[in-house]
Order: C-alpha cells, then sequence, then structure tokens
C-alpha cells in the first residue's frame, strides 16, 4: 500500500538569524496618524549588537510541517534549497525533527534563502531574499489527506493553479495561509485556489486587503472570505483573539490564550495558531475545538526566539487546554 501523508506543507524554506539590536544604538518610533512603526539606526556607522541566533529550516510552511510532526502527524515538506552548506544544515534540520524530506529538491548552483531577523523587544524587521526556483510539485506515492500552502517566491503564481489542480481532482484538502506576495495578488488572479480551499487564515488587515473593503465586523468579514470559496475560513485579530465560521454558518470566538511571562519574540505565532487548527481537524476536531487548540501553541512559541523552539506536542498541548482558564473557550457571535 502507497504510503500517505497526513500533512503535507509546500513553500519556501530559509535560514533566519535573529540579531537582537542593542536599544542605546537603535529605536522605534510610531507614526501617531497611521500607526506605522519605523525602526531607526545610525547610518554609516559601527554598531554593537547584544546576540545572534542562527535557526534553520524555517518558514510559514516548514514552521507548520514542524508544529504538525509534533503534535503527532505524519508530516512531508516540499519545498526547494540549494546544493551549498546552508542546504544542508536545513535539510538535516527536518530530518532532526521528524519532518520527512522526500519531496525537498536540492538545485545544482543555486543558493539557499538566508534572511535576517532584526529584533527590537518582542518584534522584528525581516530582511528577506527568496531564490528564484522551479516550482513544481512532486509525484507523491499517494494523495495526502492535507496541503498546508503558504509563501513562496513572486515568480511562483503558475505554482498557485498547478496546486490548485491537484486537490480539484484528488482527495486532498488544501488549506491556504496567503503570505505578503499572494495577498498583494488579489482573490481575481487566485480564484482557483479560494475555490478549492477546505480551510483559509489571514488576520483582519489581510482580510480587509484582500476583500478591498473596510469593513470592521469580523464575522462579515469571514462570511464575505467564504463566499471566495473556503469552507473554513478563520482570521485573526491580535490579543482580541480569533475567529471563525463552521459548516453550519455559526460563527465563533475564541480569546488568546494568557501568556505566562511576557512574549520574547513574536516570530511564528501566526504560523503555530494556522498549523495547529489545522492539525486539529486532520485528528476528527470540529472548527470550534479547533480553534481553542491554535491560540495554545502560539503562547508557548512567543516565549521563545524563533518560530519552532516552543512547538509543544500533543500532550503537552492537551495539558494547558485542561488547565486552561475558565473564560477559555469558544463563543458563539
Amino acid at each position: 500500500m502507497s504510503h500517505q501523508y497526513d500533512f503535507v506543507a509546500i513553500g519556501d524554506i530559509l535560514i533566519d538569524a535573529f540579531i537582537q539590536l542593542n536599544k542605546d544604538q537603535a529605536d522605534v518610533s510610531i507614526d501617531l496618524d497611521t500607526g506605522n512603526k519605523t525602526l531607526h539606526m545610525p547610518f554609516g556607522s559601527k554598531l554593537p549588537y547584544d546576540n545572534v541566533v542562527v535557526v534553520p529550516a524555517v518558514g510559514n510552511s516548514p514552521n507548520a510541517a514542524t508544529s504538525a510532526t509534533r503534535l503527532g502527524l505524519e508530516t512531508g515538506l516540499v519545498t526547494n534549497i540549494g546544493n551549498d552548506k546552508f542546504g544542508k544544515e536545513c535539510l538535516q534540520a527536518l530530518r532532526d525533527r521528524g519532518v520527512h524530506t522526500d519531496f525537498v529538491k536540492i538545485h545544482e548552483g543555486m543558493t539557499t534563502n538566508y534572511h535576517y531577523v532584526l529584533r527590537y523587544g518582542p518584534e522584528r524587521t525581516i530582511l528577506i531574499n527568496h531564490a528564484e526556483y522551479p516550482y513544481a510539485l512532486p509525484d507523491f506515492p499517494a494523495a495526502p489527506k492535507f496541503f498546508y500552502f503558504s509563501s513562496v517566491g513572486e515568480h511562483g503564481l503558475p505554482y498557485h493553479h498547478e496546486i490548485a489542480e491537484y486537490v480539484k481532482n484528488n482527495e486532498t484538502k488544501l488549506a491556504f495561509q496567503p503570505g505578503t506576495f499572494q495577498i498583494s495578488l488579489g482573490h481575481e488572479a487566485l480564484k482557483d485556489v479560494y475555490q478549492n480551499t477546505e480551510i483559509f487564515f489571514c488576520n483582519k488587515e489581510e482580510a480587509q486587503q484582500i476583500l478591498r473593503t473596510q469593513e470592521q465586523d469580523i464575522p462579515t468579514l469571514i462570511r464575505s472570505i467564504r463566499e471566495l470559496g473556503p469552507t473554513i475560513p478563520v482570521i485573526t485579530d491580535g490579543p482580541k483573539g480569533a475567529y471563525t465560521v463552521d459548516t453550519d454558518d455559526q460563527a465563533w470566538h475564541m480569546p488568546m490564550y494568557p501568556d505566562p511571562a511576557p512574549p520574547v519574540d513574536r516570530t511564528g505565532a501566526g504560523d503555530s495558531f494556522s498549523s495547529t487548527f489545522t492539525a486539529a481537524i486532520i485528528l476528527g476536531k470540529d472548527p470550534s475545538e479547533a480553534l481553542s487548540w491554535g491560540p495554545i501553541n502560539s503562547m508557548s512559541v512567543v516565549q521563545y526566539v524563533g518560530a519552532q523552539e516552543g512547538l509543544l506536542t500533543r500532550e503537552k498541548l492537551e495539558e494547558f487546554l485542561t488547565n486552561r482558564p475558565e473564560d477559555y473557550l469558544p463563543t458563539k457571535i
């Protein structure tokens, strides 16, 4: 019998170098009109930094794959690396974490993505550069139960249509967490992806951008996203919590799980939430129960530098769920 994966993540992989900026050498200002934040550093100087932490095999989809693996799912990753030192480090890190690497393609003469994360307190600015790999789905021995699709490079539009076509013609379901490029394309360019999506994730501001609206009511935004095709749309709203609509069109709200200590680094909070929600659905939970799983992993992840160190096993997540505060419950809205 051909091997079937529970969860196959699709998207770019990279190495993150987390550089903790010295607060005597950097500052952040906030525009009172727009709320936009700007990082300020002296130009043309040699600036001391506090420390650097290098984490291989990260990115939206690798983070999700690691999350699903720790929750007990049989997980693979479709991605691309260069035949270089950093690619070898990424490949070994995936194997060490238990993520199957059958679908990782190594490209001769190309470099592995390497990003620099400028940390200022728990927030960060990321300097990114995506290599232009040739994207293509591999031949799967059996159709995976779920694809989890997220960030790819800006040259990857045809890849989206290939994924949508595969899902349409197989038993595989699709979870779609669009990255910045995919959101900027607009839903019209990705009509087939939206129409073949089972679970969709974005935050409130991204939903407004996708729908080209200033609508503030999140249940209205969720139902508008559903009209584009996704069966179970999920929208997060920062400290206000997360929202979804189930198959009976009932809207649900879930508060954030309380932090045990001030967040150290918010990198990967969204990935951990989305992948954990998806894993819960694969494990047979309904949307309202899955909504209670996601914030617990996010709470744990932000207590560490990087997107993966704080990811929980299913046993540990269920322990947090058992010991949850009385008000940590999904509510109908």
